[in-house]
């Protein structure tokens, strides 16, 4: 069986003018697809095999390539918009045909130069289209233990759960709405650290070090925002957990240890209504 948009090997059966048709070995299929000549090796005659990737032409046909998509069915990768029209915007794969990705499988608007992560699958009339959707395509195999440290691409923002990440743009993660800090948004890159690692094999991560490293950090933001209100931050440890996450990108009790270690190092005093640089 001839597998769209799936790299397999298929037998030629035929040879013409315009390449060379195609078809299972295994199965002895009636279908066939056509590879074009300039994609047919020199010595190839009937009864070879060959590696092709297999889609559909400008219209509509089955057609197969020796060349390699980037992306393949069922797989995550990340792709540059080339151009957007009517129907959503077409993408590079590496093929002559660029990749639709429709305006309803968009997590939001893209434009033109810009790339997009994206999964490859069959739509409803047997064609290949991207989708920005890629939860479900996202392996849950990862290599990675807790602690250790990762990149990926935040594909989507959770009001309810937090950052979706794929890691290495391969496996499925999650920041956590807890452990949201700093300037995140999707379609970023974030490095973070590994927290968990579920059952399922999904990655529970944090943009945050361990307590004890990132007092220490902390501690140095903390001083670099009193420097910015002129040695005096206009609140203290007892301000509301949404003033300090806003002002300090900080969970009110992170905030409140390395202010104690600020303390003990004697770089700060608390006043009633400040911090105060020593």
């Amino acid at each position: 069986m001839i597998k769209l948009g799936e790299i397999q090997k298929l037998e030629i059966i035929k040879k013409v003018e315009f390449g060379v048709y195609l078809a299972d070995k295994e199965t002895q299929a009636a279908d066939k697809v056509l590879l074009p000549a300039k994609q047919v090796p020199r010595e190839a005659k009937i009864g070879d095999e060959i590696e092709v990737f297999v889609y559909r032409d400008s219209k509509d046909r089955l057609i197969a390539t020796t060349t390699r998509p980037l992306i393949t069915l069922g797989n995550v990768a990340r792709l540059r918009v080339v151009q957007t029209g009517q129907i959503g915007a077409f993408l590079d794969w590496g093929l002559e045909k660029d990749l639709l990705l429709p305006f309803k499988e968009q997590k939001k608007r893209v434009k033109e130069g810009e790339s997009c992560l994206v999964a490859l699958y069959i739509d409803k009339s047997d064609r290949l289209c991207a989708t920005m959707n890629v939860y479900r395509y996202l392996r849950q195999d990862s290599p990675y233990k807790k602690d250790d440290r990762v990149t990926g691409t935040v594909y989507e923002i959770s009001d309810n759960f937090g950052a979706f990440v794929a890691v290495d743009d391969i496996y499925s993660g999650l920041i956590a709405k807890k452990e949201l800090y700093g300037d995140i948004q999707a379609g970023g890159t974030v490095s973070a650290r590994v927290i968990d690692v579920k059952e399922d094999g999904r990655l529970n991560l944090s943009v945050r070090e361990k307590a004890y490293l990132q007092i220490e950090k902390d501690a140095e933001k903390i001083l670099k925002v009193i420097d910015s209100y002129d040695g005096a931050l206009p609140f203290t440890d007892k301000a509301s957990p949404e003033t300090i996450k806003r002002e300090m990108q900080m969970s009110k009790n992170e905030f409140k240890r390395a202010v104690g270690h600020l303390l003990k190092e004697k770089k700060v005093i608390i006043t009633e209504r400040a911090i105060r640089k020593l």
